[in-house]
């Protein structure tokens, strides 16, 4: 029998970041041809594969057991890796009487690989008693779920959906958060570099991450933020007419960046001030995330540099438009104070040379789509304001299930399996689920997965106990259904 573990290590073996798909697909159609299932692939990749129904099964509902492809790369500073050629290499280690699995100095990908490879699986034992199933993976969900949107309505047939993406094996997740991801792009003017100008190269690293639902919030340090606050501080009250030549940080719209980089240059007069301003602010940031981020610090080093540099006004509309842009818990939940009704993630900054652009990715979450919308269009009217061009990559539509009969049976299998009783939750993390009620009518969902902690970051981990746990239930609520 093929096992989900030995189907996970295979997985880690294929690099599939969002957007760069095509590798896995093909394994995944490979796999379906290997085992003589029947399996279709779409113009966005996406790929069902179909398995029959068990004897004794043939009238029963069909099934669809949902994942998706594609995962988070991050990686740390450090590390040298390529998220588009290299495997993920995995350790299992023993904590807390459990045994866990992480990756070296990268995300692990368990999130949503370990789904995946149980859903395989399943494809692949004759052993087992269930109605007629549906496997749909599909592409890009971690970085603006456009597999999902391009699903046409008759991909599937089932109405009655296991997901396999969430985070802790003794809840049901029953609601997700909706999402809008923006992508801001901001002209660049430069000018040459004075004379009497030095260089510094300016690092915050050793900050937490996480994932930009999941972890947002408990507070953690976001480094874009943090390295544009000290310039701009040192631009605003300390009078120090400093450029930009360079400003990047974070690796996707879903991850709260850990660390980031600029290249400024600075009058050889104000050095001692400035530095003097970088020791004082790593004073503040041990106190401010000495419990979230105890690691994270800021280092600046002399650098060398005479080429062009940002003008005054780009490095000022850069800064101004990133402080000016909200981070983290914006509203809790009435019902929940633990539960974000709404958030914002600044992720990702990149400078595109080429194009001679700043490029800003934003992800801005919530329970109603209305609040969801209007904060996404202020923060669009920021970077309009500033001269920007900004692209909405995603509109995810929240989710919320009103019928109680697929998580009523999914309950009593968890209380059967396990021994315990699930709580059903509503998430801060964005579910493919509100896509495909809207494309396919009359589709109950209930989410479930092993504990995964700190997904989207290099500290992610997955308790292979608690995998071993979700299979069975998941193999038991085949069978009941």
């Amino acid at each position: 029998m093929t096992t989900y573990q030995s189907i996970f290590q295979q997985i880690l073996n294929i690099p599939r970041p969002s957007h760069h798909e095509e590798r896995i697909a093909d394994y995944l159609c490979r796999f379906a041809e290997e085992h003589h299932l029947t399996y279709r692939r779409d113009v966005h990749h996406n790929v069902v594969i179909e398995k029959p129904a068990s004897p004794g099964y043939e009238d029963h509902e069909a099934v669809v057991i949902l994942c998706h492809m594609d995962m988070v790369c991050v990686a740390d500073p450090d590390k040298d890796f390529n998220p588009l050629t290299d495997p993920i290499e995995a350790v299992t280690y023993n904590e807390g009487g459990h045994l866990w699995m992480k990756a070296d100095g990268t995300s692990l990908g368990a999130d949503n690989g370990i789904g995946l490879s149980m859903a395989l699986a399943i494809l692949a034992d004759t052993s087992l008693s269930h109605p007629h199933l549906e496997v749909l993976v599909t592409t890009n969900e971690e970085d603006g779920m456009s597999g999902a949107q391009g699903l046409s309505p008759d991909f599937i047939s089932g109405r009655r959906v296991i997901n396999l993406d969430s985070e802790a094996y003794d809840e049901i997740t029953v609601a997700s958060a909706g999402a809008i991801i923006q992508q801001a792009s901001l002209p660049v003017a430069k000018i040459q570099m004075p004379s009497d100008y030095v260089a510094y190269s300016i690092e915050v690293t050793g900050g937490k991450g996480g994932h930009s639902g999941v972890d947002i919030g408990k507070g953690r340090a976001n480094a874009i933020k943090v390295l544009a606050n000290l310039l701009i501080v040192a631009i605003r009250q300390c009078n120090i007419k400093l450029y930009i030549v360079n400003f990047s940080g974070g690796q996707a719209a879903a991850s709260i960046p850990s660390a980031s980089e600029a290249k400024i240059v600075i009058p050889r007069d104000d050095t001692s001030r400035f530095l003097t301003l970088v020791a004082q602010c790593n004073h503040a940031l041990l106190t401010q995330y000495a419990t979230t981020d105890p690691d994270i610090v800021i280092r600046a080093t002399p650098s060398v540099w005479h080429g062009s540099i940002m003008n005054e006004e780009t490095t000022q509309v850069l800064l101004a438009s990133i402080n000016a842009i909200p981070v983290g818990v914006l509203q809790p939940s009435p019902t929940d104070d633990s539960l974000p009704l709404t958030s914002n993630n600044i992720g990702k900054v990149t400078f595109n040379s080429q194009l001679s652009t700043f490029n800003l990715e934003i992800h801005t979450r919530s329970f109603i789509d209305s609040e969801m919308r209007r904060i996404a269009s202020e923060i669009e009217k920021i970077y309009l304001l500033s001269g920007a061009t900004v692209d909405k990559v995603m509109e995810s539509p929240a989710w919320t299930e009103t019928d109680t009969t697929l998580l009523d049976i999914t309950t009593q299998v968890f209380k059967d399996v396990l021994n315990i009783t699930p709580r059903p939750v509503s998430m801060h993390f964005v579910l493919e689920a509100g896509y495909l009620v809207r494309t396919f009518p009359g589709l109950h969902i209930v989410s479930i997965g092993p504990r995964i902690l700190e997904p989207h970051s290099t500290h992610e981990r997955v308790d292979l106990d608690t995998c071993d746990d979700i299979w069975r239930v998941t193999i038991e609520l085949l069978r009941r259904l």
